[in-house]
């Protein structure tokens, strides 16, 4: 948690707001990933797409 921390204090101080869609969608994909090696969620996540 500490590097997303100093993303986010990154993101802050140099008002590079375009960043913050970027790494949303990174997370999101992040978390798809994750769920979907789940034997119990895959089937839901598979009828997303």
């Amino acid at each position: 948690m500490g590097t997303l921390k100093e993303i986010f204090l990154f993101i802050i101080n140099t008002k590079k707001w375009w960043l913050v869609p970027v790494l949303l969608a990174l997370l999101l994909i992040a978390l798809l990933v994750v769920l979907s090696s789940s034997p119990t969620i895959a089937p839901f996540i598979y009828t997303i797409f």
